[in-house]
């Protein structure tokens, strides 16, 4: 039997589309002996992480378990490609796009495929989130391209019998991604009734002539089962989440039906599917050895607070403190002593970034500090009992270590401007009203002494996580309060955030 992979596969974050779990579909990968799978959802990346994070849990299993060979997690995106360029928005045309397998072969594909999916959203975005071959000839280097679905550009011209414009497609994909670009055939026969019974038969006529260019060309063949839910009995659920999304009836004669085949079969069954084109199943193990394991966590990149001049600045710290220096206040803890081994001293400098963010943090961390005690005669007056000013000391070293002051001077001038211009903030939510510097500042309006709050629920330094402050502003105001934050920062440094329930 010959070994396969699958590299063509929608989780649930193909929302009200994918039905599929990310555990239960590397889960069952693995268990069948696959060497890894990719994602491939539409249009985005929103399962990256999750994928990433779950496939590293995964390996560290194998590994300490028996040596195993390690799962190998594919990152891609089915994506848009207008029909023309993204920019143009002038009708139905322009509403959808070619679909388009996009793989990531190495780190900097990763980044290319992020700067692509980034821009379809921002830029190309009509109906959907669109790319277009400008974009894919500027940001096409470390990525592997598949030609998708009956929905993908050459499959769609082969059934429009537009041949002579399918075969101009395939060259130039071949010519700006070379022996990256593959050719893909899928084989949806439908076996129970109330399914798409239309599919296979153009399929068959796609494939067909996918064969004959492939020869023509010089282009491999590879096969998918453009998956969409992880067992063959979720078929049924998956058929009713079609429902959901496109507001039809279960009994609607005219609805939207997929083949119930778009399970995530087996390599046995695919081997079943595909027996006469073998290598199309083997070059999906070229593509799944051509990727290579590459991280994509990063050091956080904390937003920058505009310190005022005459407080000091970055230059003046860079030539007032060097570089032991700041090794041992960052190493250090609130009161001087030496409480790290060389080694973990040294890791702690380089998960807040090196020393080449150091001097910028400790200046956000001295100006912040003057904020805090500024407020701290606001709220427990002057002078300071030796317990608040211990507490504010360790909050604020705490801060200053994990490379956090920023982001609460940000927070600050957040809430200050929203006060100012009348809107309504509330007085604290979640665990940051455990903070006294919080309290201080004015971005809580609860006294975490008085009630026994725990700043340790916030931040702790045994426990490496970023800060997360809910804010809550009233309806009225919220607008005006995003409208200045995007004006003061910067339209391409605020984003919103999406939850997923």
């Amino acid at each position: 039997m010959q070994d396969f992979v699958h590299l063509h596969v929608h989780t649930q974050y193909s929302l009200l589309d994918g039905q599929a779990g990310i555990a239960a579909l590397v889960d069952k990968a693995i268990k069948d002996g696959m060497r890894g799978m990719a994602i491939t959802d539409h249009g985005n990346m929103f399962g990256v992480k999750e994928f990433y994070n779950y496939v590293s849990k995964k390996n560290e299993q194998l590994s300490k378990a028996n040596g195993s060979r390690l799962f190998k997690p594919i990152i891609g995106c089915e994506m848009y490609v207008a029909h023309r360029t993204m920019d143009k928005r002038e009708g139905k045309p322009d509403q959808s796009g070619y679909h388009l397998v996009v793989l990531a072969k190495n780190k900097k594909g990763y980044h290319n495929l992020i700067k692509l999916v980034s821009r379809a959203w921002t830029e190309g975005h009509y109906m959907r989130p669109r790319t277009d071959r400008n974009e894919l000839e500027k940001y096409h280097e470390g990525l592997i391209v598949c030609s998708a679905c009956l929905g993908g550009e050459i499959p769609k011209k082969i059934t429009q019998g537009q041949l002579i414009e399918a075969e101009e497609a395939i060259q130039w994909y071949k010519n700006l991604f070379g022996d990256d670009y593959y050719l893909e055939l899928q084989r949806h026969e439908a076996t129970v009734s109330n399914a798409n019974h239309e599919t296979y038969p153009l399929q068959t006529i796609v494939n067909k002539q996918l064969v004959e260019y492939a020869q023509k060309y010089t282009i491999k063949l590879i096969c998918t089962n453009d998956v969409h839910f992880v067992n063959e009995e979720h078929a049924e659920a998956h058929d009713r989440l079609i429902c959901l999304s496109t507001g039809k009836d279960l009994d609607d004669p005219a609805r939207m039906l997929y083949t119930k085949q778009e399970w995530m079969k087996t390599c046995k069954e695919m081997n079943t599917i595909f027996a006469d084109i073998p290598e199309a199943l083997s070059n999906t193990l070229e593509i799944c050895d051509k990727v290579e394991f590459y991280s994509i966590d990063n050091a956080p990149i904390m937003p920058t607070f505009a310190i005022p001049e005459e407080f000091g600045t970055e230059e003046e710290y860079r030539q007032k403190y060097s570089e032991q220096d700041l090794f041992d206040e960052f190493t250090c803890d609130e009161n001087g002593n030496v409480v790290l081994e060389n080694a973990d001293a040294q890791d702690r400098i380089n998960q807040i970034g090196g020393y080449d963010k150091l001097h910028r943090i400790k200046l956000e961390a001295d100006y912040l500090k003057r904020l805090t005690y500024e407020g701290s005669e606001k709220r427990y007056g002057n002078p300071l009992d030796k317990e608040i000013r211990e507490r504010l000391d360790f909050e604020l070293h705490i801060m200053k270590t994990m490379g956090f002051p920023g982001y609460f001077l940000i927070v600050n001038d957040i809430v200050a401007a929203a006060r100012r211009m009348g809107v309504s903030v509330g007085p604290g939510r979640g665990s940051v009203a455990g903070s006294t510097v919080a309290y201080c500042l004015g971005i809580t309006q609860i006294d975490p002494v008085k009630y026994d709050l725990l700043f340790e629920r916030f931040l702790n330094p045994d426990r490496i996580s970023l800060p997360d402050i809910d804010i809550d502003f009233d309806d009225d105001g919220r607008d005006d309060v995003l409208r200045w934050i995007t004006e003061k920062y910067g339209k391409e440094k605020v984003a919103h955030i999406i939850t997923y329930g």
